[in-house]
């Protein structure tokens, strides 16, 4: 699941940064904010970027794969 950075300016011209959510794509992740957030103008969408550690298993796959070992 991807995470995405938000700021945002509410319905009622107060401006909300750096807000993470998790989707498994942006239009998720905004659909998400748009929850929380009625009526916001989304001023910024960044990705998350991950840092992937040597041997850090990121998906069920890669668990599964170093189990099996």
């Amino acid at each position: 699941m991807l995470k995405f950075y938000f700021s945002v300016q509410t319905q009622s011209g107060q401006k909300v940064e750096n807000i993470l959510i998790a989707g498994k794509d942006q239009a998720d992740a905004e659909r998400k904010l748009r929850q929380m957030y009625y009526h916001c103008e989304v001023t910024r969408c960044e990705i998350k970027q991950e840092e992937v550690k040597p041997g850090q298993a990121t998906s069920i796959e890669d668990i599964l794969s170093l189990i099996a070992k």
